[in-house]
Protein backbone atom coordinates (compact mmCIF):
# COMPACT_ATOMS: atom_id res chain seq x y z
CA UNK A 1 0.00 0.00 0.00
CA UNK A 2 1.53 3.30 -1.07
CA UNK A 3 0.88 6.38 1.01
CA UNK A 4 0.12 9.81 0.13
CA UNK A 5 0.50 13.04 1.96
CA UNK A 6 -2.29 15.66 0.12
CA UNK A 7 -1.77 19.48 0.95
CA UNK A 8 -4.89 21.41 0.55
CA UNK A 9 -7.28 18.18 0.70
CA UNK A 10 -9.83 20.18 1.45
CA UNK A 11 -10.34 21.50 -1.69
CA UNK A 12 -11.51 21.05 -5.03
CA UNK A 13 -8.52 18.91 -6.33
CA UNK A 14 -8.02 17.79 -2.69
CA UNK A 15 -10.57 15.96 -2.46
CA UNK A 16 -11.06 14.37 -6.24
CA UNK A 17 -7.45 13.45 -5.58
CA UNK A 18 -7.98 11.87 -2.51
CA UNK A 19 -11.47 9.80 -3.67
CA UNK A 20 -9.16 8.41 -6.76
CA UNK A 21 -6.35 7.39 -4.36
CA UNK A 22 -8.56 5.36 -2.82
CA UNK A 23 -9.61 3.42 -5.08
CA UNK A 24 -6.29 2.83 -5.74
CA UNK A 25 -5.90 1.76 -2.88
CA UNK A 26 -3.50 4.50 -1.10
CA UNK A 27 -3.33 5.19 2.47
CA UNK A 28 -4.05 9.13 2.38
CA UNK A 29 -2.28 11.69 4.88
CA UNK A 30 -4.35 15.09 4.55
CA UNK A 31 -2.60 18.28 5.88
CA UNK A 32 -5.54 20.23 7.37
CA UNK A 33 -4.96 24.03 8.38
CA UNK A 34 -6.98 24.43 11.64
CA UNK A 35 -8.83 27.24 10.23
CA UNK A 36 -10.16 24.87 7.66
CA UNK A 37 -10.80 21.75 10.49
CA UNK A 38 -14.99 22.97 9.42
CA UNK A 39 -14.59 22.85 5.94
CA UNK A 40 -14.81 19.10 4.97
CA UNK A 41 -17.96 19.31 2.62
CA UNK A 42 -15.87 18.28 -0.08
CA UNK A 43 -14.56 15.05 1.14
CA UNK A 44 -18.04 14.72 2.96
CA UNK A 45 -19.37 14.54 -0.70
CA UNK A 46 -17.65 11.58 -1.27
CA UNK A 47 -18.25 10.05 2.20
CA UNK A 48 -14.83 9.84 2.50
CA UNK A 49 -13.28 11.76 5.10
CA UNK A 50 -13.29 8.89 7.77
CA UNK A 51 -11.07 7.03 5.48
CA UNK A 52 -8.62 9.86 5.67
CA UNK A 53 -5.84 10.51 8.41
CA UNK A 54 -5.78 14.33 8.94
CA UNK A 55 -2.90 15.88 10.24
CA UNK A 56 -2.44 19.28 11.09
CA UNK A 57 0.20 21.09 9.54
CA UNK A 58 1.01 24.56 7.86
CA UNK A 59 3.21 24.98 4.51
CA UNK A 60 4.36 28.02 6.53
CA UNK A 61 5.80 25.64 9.30
CA UNK A 62 9.00 23.73 8.65
CA UNK A 63 9.21 21.74 11.47
CA UNK A 64 5.61 20.53 11.70
CA UNK A 65 6.11 19.24 8.24
CA UNK A 66 9.15 17.53 8.80
CA UNK A 67 6.99 15.71 11.90
CA UNK A 68 5.08 14.18 8.93
CA UNK A 69 7.31 12.63 7.32
CA UNK A 70 9.05 11.56 10.53
CA UNK A 71 5.47 10.11 11.45
CA UNK A 72 4.84 8.23 7.86
CA UNK A 73 6.35 6.32 5.61
CA UNK A 74 5.39 8.49 2.54
CA UNK A 75 5.81 8.07 -0.82
CA UNK A 76 4.16 10.68 -2.84
CA UNK A 77 3.67 14.55 -2.01
CA UNK A 78 0.57 16.11 -4.27
CA UNK A 79 1.37 19.85 -3.14
CA UNK A 80 -2.26 21.14 -3.96
CA UNK A 81 -2.15 23.62 -0.88
CA UNK A 82 -2.19 27.30 -1.72
CA UNK A 83 -3.63 30.92 -1.70
CA UNK A 84 -5.36 29.95 -5.35
CA UNK A 85 -7.70 33.00 -5.60
CA UNK A 86 -6.23 35.48 -8.07
CA UNK A 87 -8.70 38.35 -7.11
CA UNK A 88 -6.96 37.68 -3.84
CA UNK A 89 -3.21 37.77 -4.20
CA UNK A 90 -3.31 41.45 -5.72
CA UNK A 91 -4.66 42.44 -1.96
CA UNK A 92 -2.04 39.55 -0.08
CA UNK A 93 0.71 39.23 -2.35
CA UNK A 94 2.98 38.34 0.85
CA UNK A 95 0.90 35.63 2.14
CA UNK A 96 0.32 34.39 -1.26
CA UNK A 97 4.10 34.14 -1.53
CA UNK A 98 5.11 32.64 1.36
CA UNK A 99 2.43 30.02 0.95
CA UNK A 100 2.74 29.19 -2.93
CA UNK A 101 6.63 29.81 -3.73
CA UNK A 102 7.95 29.52 -0.26
CA UNK A 103 5.48 26.05 0.97
CA UNK A 104 6.70 24.96 -1.88
CA UNK A 105 10.04 25.14 -1.09
CA UNK A 106 9.92 24.35 2.01
CA UNK A 107 8.17 21.26 1.16
CA UNK A 108 11.01 19.85 -1.03
CA UNK A 109 13.38 21.39 1.64
CA UNK A 110 12.13 18.58 3.82
CA UNK A 111 11.92 15.81 0.91
CA UNK A 112 15.55 16.82 0.08
CA UNK A 113 16.59 15.92 4.22
CA UNK A 114 14.84 12.11 4.05
CA UNK A 115 16.52 9.00 3.50
CA UNK A 116 14.11 7.64 1.26
CA UNK A 117 13.03 8.17 -2.11
CA UNK A 118 10.05 10.75 -2.48
CA UNK A 119 8.07 11.42 -5.92
CA UNK A 120 6.39 15.10 -5.29
CA UNK A 121 3.87 16.69 -7.75
CA UNK A 122 3.31 19.97 -7.81
CA UNK A 123 0.26 22.23 -9.11
CA UNK A 124 0.96 24.59 -11.43
CA UNK A 125 -1.17 26.81 -13.42
CA UNK A 126 -2.04 27.94 -16.85
CA UNK A 127 -2.26 31.68 -14.90
CA UNK A 128 2.09 31.66 -15.16
CA UNK A 129 1.61 32.32 -19.12
CA UNK A 130 -0.37 35.11 -18.41
CA UNK A 131 -0.23 38.06 -20.81
CA UNK A 132 0.38 35.37 -23.99
CA UNK A 133 1.27 36.05 -27.29
CA UNK A 134 0.30 32.52 -29.14
CA UNK A 135 -2.99 31.27 -29.63
CA UNK A 136 -2.47 27.88 -27.88
CA UNK A 137 -0.06 27.15 -24.91
CA UNK A 138 1.81 24.20 -23.83
CA UNK A 139 5.68 23.05 -22.04
CA UNK A 140 7.89 25.59 -24.57
CA UNK A 141 5.26 28.82 -24.29
CA UNK A 142 6.98 31.80 -22.68
CA UNK A 143 5.37 32.69 -19.11
CA UNK A 144 4.62 36.19 -18.83
CA UNK A 145 1.95 36.12 -15.42
CA UNK A 146 0.62 39.09 -14.86
CA UNK A 147 -0.99 38.53 -10.80
CA UNK A 148 1.02 38.07 -7.40
CA UNK A 149 -0.59 34.29 -7.71
CA UNK A 150 1.03 33.60 -10.79
CA UNK A 151 4.25 34.71 -10.05
CA UNK A 152 4.39 33.30 -7.17
CA UNK A 153 3.31 29.69 -8.92
CA UNK A 154 5.88 30.54 -11.52
CA UNK A 155 8.80 30.25 -8.70
CA UNK A 156 7.41 27.13 -7.04
CA UNK A 157 6.95 25.85 -11.09
CA UNK A 158 10.96 26.88 -11.00
CA UNK A 159 11.92 25.34 -7.80
CA UNK A 160 10.29 22.39 -8.20
CA UNK A 161 11.96 22.33 -12.08
CA UNK A 162 15.57 23.04 -9.82
CA UNK A 163 15.20 20.30 -7.05
CA UNK A 164 14.99 17.85 -10.13
CA UNK A 165 17.59 18.48 -11.68
CA UNK A 166 19.80 19.77 -8.60
CA UNK A 167 19.36 16.87 -6.31
CA UNK A 168 18.01 13.58 -8.68
CA UNK A 169 14.44 14.14 -6.80
CA UNK A 170 11.52 12.95 -8.65
CA UNK A 171 9.79 16.38 -9.02
CA UNK A 172 6.93 16.79 -11.99
CA UNK A 173 4.85 20.25 -12.48
CA UNK A 174 1.47 19.84 -13.83
CA UNK A 175 0.64 23.42 -15.66
CA UNK A 176 -3.50 22.70 -15.10
CA UNK A 177 -5.69 25.03 -16.94
CA UNK A 178 -8.75 25.87 -15.25
CA UNK A 179 -10.77 22.73 -14.18
CA UNK A 180 -14.01 23.18 -12.92
CA UNK A 181 -16.96 20.89 -10.84
CA UNK A 182 -19.58 21.26 -8.26
CA UNK A 183 -17.01 21.61 -5.77
CA UNK A 184 -14.95 24.53 -7.08
CA UNK A 185 -15.28 27.37 -4.41
CA UNK A 186 -17.68 29.92 -4.21
CA UNK A 187 -15.48 32.64 -4.89
CA UNK A 188 -14.78 31.59 -8.58
CA UNK A 189 -16.58 32.87 -11.65
CA UNK A 190 -18.25 29.42 -12.55
CA UNK A 191 -19.24 28.92 -9.28
CA UNK A 192 -20.58 32.82 -8.93
CA UNK A 193 -22.72 32.29 -11.79
CA UNK A 194 -24.39 28.46 -11.16
CA UNK A 195 -25.40 29.52 -7.41
CA UNK A 196 -26.54 32.68 -9.05
CA UNK A 197 -28.89 31.23 -11.39
CA UNK A 198 -30.08 28.60 -8.96
CA UNK A 199 -30.75 31.49 -6.15
CA UNK A 200 -32.76 33.75 -9.04
CA UNK A 201 -34.56 30.47 -10.30
CA UNK A 202 -35.66 29.79 -6.70
CA UNK A 203 -36.41 33.45 -5.82
CA UNK A 204 -34.04 33.51 -3.23
CA UNK A 205 -31.81 36.37 -5.50
CA UNK A 206 -32.60 38.66 -8.34
CA UNK A 207 -29.11 39.57 -10.05
CA UNK A 208 -25.24 38.35 -10.47
CA UNK A 209 -23.04 40.80 -10.21
CA UNK A 210 -19.71 40.13 -12.67
CA UNK A 211 -16.87 41.71 -13.93
CA UNK A 212 -15.09 40.25 -17.26
CA UNK A 213 -17.60 38.69 -19.47
CA UNK A 214 -15.02 38.63 -22.20
CA UNK A 215 -12.57 36.30 -20.62
CA UNK A 216 -11.57 33.10 -22.29
CA UNK A 217 -10.25 30.31 -20.68
CA UNK A 218 -9.72 26.45 -21.28
CA UNK A 219 -12.38 24.96 -18.83
CA UNK A 220 -12.40 21.20 -18.14
CA UNK A 221 -13.37 18.48 -15.57
CA UNK A 222 -11.23 18.15 -11.86
CA UNK A 223 -12.55 14.78 -11.95
CA UNK A 224 -10.37 14.41 -15.15
CA UNK A 225 -7.73 16.28 -13.72
CA UNK A 226 -6.27 14.33 -10.57
CA UNK A 227 -5.82 11.24 -13.21
CA UNK A 228 -3.68 13.34 -14.61
CA UNK A 229 -1.63 14.37 -11.76
CA UNK A 230 -1.40 10.61 -10.67
CA UNK A 231 0.09 9.82 -14.08
CA UNK A 232 2.54 11.91 -13.84
CA UNK A 233 3.45 10.80 -10.56
CA UNK A 234 3.79 7.05 -11.82
CA UNK A 235 6.01 7.79 -15.25
CA UNK A 236 9.47 6.42 -15.14
CA UNK A 237 11.14 9.98 -16.05
CA UNK A 238 9.82 13.01 -13.80
CA UNK A 239 8.57 15.67 -16.54
CA UNK A 240 6.20 18.95 -16.52
CA UNK A 241 3.31 18.61 -18.90
CA UNK A 242 0.23 20.92 -19.58
CA UNK A 243 -3.16 19.41 -18.27
CA UNK A 244 -5.54 21.11 -20.76
CA UNK A 245 -8.86 20.50 -23.30
CA UNK A 246 -7.59 22.47 -25.81
CA UNK A 247 -10.54 24.11 -26.32
CA UNK A 248 -11.84 27.89 -24.85
CA UNK A 249 -14.97 29.49 -23.89
CA UNK A 250 -15.92 32.82 -22.44
CA UNK A 251 -17.01 34.04 -19.35
CA UNK A 252 -20.76 35.06 -21.13
CA UNK A 253 -20.70 31.25 -23.25
CA UNK A 254 -20.61 29.80 -19.62
CA UNK A 255 -23.55 32.31 -18.39
CA UNK A 256 -25.20 31.20 -21.51
CA UNK A 257 -25.42 27.03 -21.75
CA UNK A 258 -26.27 27.33 -17.45
CA UNK A 259 -29.22 29.62 -18.49
CA UNK A 260 -30.40 26.92 -20.68
CA UNK A 261 -29.95 24.44 -18.27
CA UNK A 262 -32.35 26.76 -15.86
CA UNK A 263 -34.90 27.13 -18.47
CA UNK A 264 -34.36 30.05 -19.93
CA UNK A 265 -32.12 31.89 -22.25
CA UNK A 266 -30.03 35.28 -21.53
CA UNK A 267 -30.74 38.47 -23.74
CA UNK A 268 -27.89 40.69 -23.78
CA UNK A 269 -28.16 44.14 -24.20
CA UNK A 270 -25.65 47.65 -23.91
CA UNK A 271 -21.88 47.26 -24.07
CA UNK A 272 -18.75 47.51 -21.75
CA UNK A 273 -19.58 47.89 -18.37
CA UNK A 274 -22.83 48.75 -19.30
CA UNK A 275 -23.73 45.01 -20.58
CA UNK A 276 -26.49 43.54 -19.07
CA UNK A 277 -28.30 39.77 -19.10
CA UNK A 278 -31.74 39.86 -19.48
CA UNK A 279 -33.66 37.02 -18.75
CA UNK A 280 -36.22 35.89 -21.48
CA UNK A 281 -38.26 34.18 -19.39
CA UNK A 282 -39.00 37.68 -16.60
CA UNK A 283 -38.11 39.97 -19.13
CA UNK A 284 -35.82 41.59 -16.12
CA UNK A 285 -32.08 42.38 -15.78
CA UNK A 286 -30.09 39.34 -13.97
CA UNK A 287 -26.36 40.15 -14.84
CA UNK A 288 -24.84 43.45 -14.09
CA UNK A 289 -21.02 44.04 -14.76
CA UNK A 290 -19.04 46.05 -12.00
CA UNK A 291 -15.39 47.65 -12.43
CA UNK A 292 -14.47 46.28 -9.07
CA UNK A 293 -14.14 42.80 -10.19
CA UNK A 294 -11.87 43.28 -12.49
CA UNK A 295 -8.38 42.35 -11.93
CA UNK A 296 -5.83 45.01 -12.06
CA UNK A 297 -4.23 43.14 -14.87
CA UNK A 298 -6.51 41.48 -16.91
CA UNK A 299 -5.65 37.93 -18.65
CA UNK A 300 -8.27 37.57 -21.17
CA UNK A 301 -7.66 34.89 -22.88
CA UNK A 302 -5.94 31.02 -22.27
CA UNK A 303 -5.69 27.74 -24.24
CA UNK A 304 -3.97 24.93 -23.98
CA UNK A 305 -1.94 22.00 -26.23
CA UNK A 306 -1.98 18.50 -24.25
CA UNK A 307 -0.53 17.24 -26.90
CA UNK A 308 2.98 15.93 -24.73
CA UNK A 309 0.80 13.94 -21.86
CA UNK A 310 -1.63 12.52 -24.55
CA UNK A 311 1.33 11.23 -26.50
CA UNK A 312 3.75 10.33 -23.16
CA UNK A 313 0.85 9.36 -20.78
CA UNK A 314 -2.19 8.15 -22.25
CA UNK A 315 -4.08 11.13 -20.84
CA UNK A 316 -7.07 13.29 -22.04
CA UNK A 317 -9.93 14.84 -20.99
CA UNK A 318 -13.16 12.86 -20.86
CA UNK A 319 -16.15 15.38 -19.94
CA UNK A 320 -17.02 18.05 -22.69
CA UNK A 321 -17.60 21.70 -21.84
CA UNK A 322 -21.33 21.48 -21.69
CA UNK A 323 -21.66 18.17 -19.63
CA UNK A 324 -19.58 20.23 -17.26
CA UNK A 325 -21.57 23.17 -16.81
CA UNK A 326 -24.86 20.80 -16.47
CA UNK A 327 -23.47 18.60 -13.92
CA UNK A 328 -22.54 22.21 -11.77
CA UNK A 329 -25.38 23.79 -12.67
CA UNK A 330 -27.75 20.56 -11.52
CA UNK A 331 -26.00 20.35 -8.16
CA UNK A 332 -27.02 24.00 -7.49
CA UNK A 333 -30.08 23.77 -8.35
CA UNK A 334 -30.60 20.74 -5.81
CA UNK A 335 -29.47 23.38 -3.25
CA UNK A 336 -31.52 26.01 -3.58
CA UNK A 337 -34.58 24.86 -5.91
CA UNK A 338 -36.97 22.46 -4.34
CA UNK A 339 -38.98 21.30 -6.79
CA UNK A 340 -36.13 19.93 -9.30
Amino acid sequence: MKTALITGISGQDGAYLANFLLKKKYKIIGLDRRSSRDDRWRLDFFNISQKIIFEYSDLTETTSLERIFKKYPINEVYNLGAQSFVGSSFDTPITTSNVNALGCLRMLEVIRNQKRKIKFYQASTSEMFGDVKVSRQNEKTPFNPQSPYAISKLFAYHITKNYRESYGIFTTNGILFNHESPLRGEEFVTRKITIGLAKILSGKSNIIILGNLYSKRDWGFAGDYVEAMWKMMQAKIPEDYVVATGQTFSVKDFINIASNYCGFKILWRGKGVNEVGISSKTKKIIIRVDKKNFRPAEVNYLKGDYSKIKKKLKWKPKMKFKQLVKIMMEEEIKKFVKFM
